[in-house]
């Protein structure tokens, strides 16, 4: 009797709290994002490795970072028209299928031994292009899977996963490359994107595709989108947030080493041991979400999540111990994804189902599109600065900013 009554009390509480899982269609998308993402970071850790094991450069090992993003930098805006033009789970399927393509290449290549870093930019770019396509339209989907209400749900329920996958992803990925080397992280993440193809097939949508009508040109249809983001004060203001924070505030992967290395005076598993902080703040966050996504996106919670952000980079660049630089980043990672999954909801729930694709492109450009230029930021305010004062500028830039933003705020409100 004990046994049923508490099952059933953590059924209502999974059904009350993460009730995008109610869906039949989410848990298909979201189980196979479960299996998938595990994956793609082990990839991602066998490929960083492999790159600085043939080239023993750290530039050309950036450099293929900087080559993957770089599609998104200059495409995302087109990708938008795109995403509003056809059905989203077509373009899901076939964005997934090239990238189960491209990991299972770049195996084959590392299993007969004929790799070369030539190949592996090749690799990178045309996957950049594919994720170009698939991030603004995942983004768009999901609201045809789960409808409005349980949106931000879903988003929470996503960010759970991609940050679990990444302190899972690294750790497996790191004893398969032990045990039997790279090229299985690699072929293991193609055989992966199985589930996700898998759950899209079995996914019925409520689709929505513009009207063919329309005879507008696709640079017609970029700048039409753009214009619609600046007259919808929540969405523009919303895109302004996300430009900065994608700028300042998520370039751990360069600034962190530098940190570890040149002000704590530790190796890889300090630094190792600060990415995991980092990891287990987001999923706390990204959890925490998901319990309060009933009440809805606000942008209040976007504010104060980034003033928060701003103010641990600064305690971070402050620190010069490794468990309080631990808690600061523990702490940024549970308001960094407070803060995103915010945004993320707050622009698809106040956009018009047409304008969908194209607002989502532009959060694409401006979230993940920024790495380049954020990269590029961190990198040489670490070498002139050092990397304590990187972090504490760029904590002073987001906090000056969102306090201008506010002063505007109150001067608009005051003078309606």
């Amino acid at each position: 009797m004990k046994k049923l009554r508490f099952i059933n009390t953590v059924k209502n509480f999974g059904s009350s709290n993460f009730h995008a899982l109610t869906h039949k269609n989410f848990r298909y998308f979201w189980i196979g994002q479960c299996v998938s993402l595990i994956g793609t970071w082990m990839q991602n850790i066998g490929q960083s490795w492999l790159v600085y094991t043939l080239t023993d450069s750290p530039f050309l090992l950036g450099l293929v970072g900087t080559i993957q993003f770089l599609p998104v930098t200059i495409f995302s805006l087109f990708a938008g028209v795109v995403v509003d033009r056809f059905p989203k789970k077509k373009i899901l399927i076939i964005t997934q299928s090239i990238s189960m393509l491209l990991a299972f290449t770049l195996s084959l290549l590392v299993f007969t031994h004929t790799i070369k870093y030539q190949h592996i930019l090749v690799l990178a770019l045309i996957l950049g292009f594919t994720n170009t396509l698939d991030m603004p339209t995942r983004q768009s989907f999901m609201v045809e899977v789960v409808g409005k209400s349980d949106l931000m749900n879903a988003i929470a329920l996503n960010s759970a996963t991609f940050n679990l996958a990444r302190i899972l992803g690294p750790a497996i990925g790191a004893i398969v490359m032990q045990g039997v080397g790279a090229a299985w992280c690699f072929f293991l993440n193609g055989l992966s994107f199985v589930a996700v193809i898998y759950g899209l097939l079995k996914i019925e949508p409520i689709a929505y595709v513009r009207k063919k009508s329309s005879e507008k040109k696709v640079l017609h249809e970029i700048l039409d989108g753009l214009k619609y983001i600046y007259r919808t004060p929540v969405l523009f203001k919303t895109v302004l947030m996300v430009t900065v924070m994608g700028i300042f505030a998520f370039n751990y992967n360069v600034l962190l080493p530098v940190f570890t290395r040149t002000v704590l005076h530790k190796e890889g598993d300090t630094y190792g041991f600060l990415m995991s902080a980092l990891g287990i703040g987001s999923l706390i966050g990204a959890l925490t979400v998901s319990l309060r996504s009933k009440s809805g996106p606000k942008i209040s919670i976007m504010f104060y999540s980034s003033v928060i952000v701003s103010i641990m980079l600064i305690l971070t660049g402050l620190s010069s111990l490794q468990f309080a630089a631990a808690l600061s980043l523990a702490i940024t990672g549970i308001f960094n994804i407070n803060f995103s999954t915010t945004a993320n909801s707050t622009l698809q729930i106040n956009s018009e189902d047409e304008y969908r694709g194209r607002v989502m492109s532009v959060y694409a450009l401006v979230f993940a599109g920024s790495t380049p230029l954020g990269n590029m930021f961190s990198g040489t305010a670490a070498s002139n600065l050092g990397a304590s004062w990187a972090f504490i500028t760029s904590g002073i830039i987001i906090l000056v900013f969102m306090v201008v933003l506010a002063g505007m705020a109150g001067i608009q409100r005051r003078y309606k």
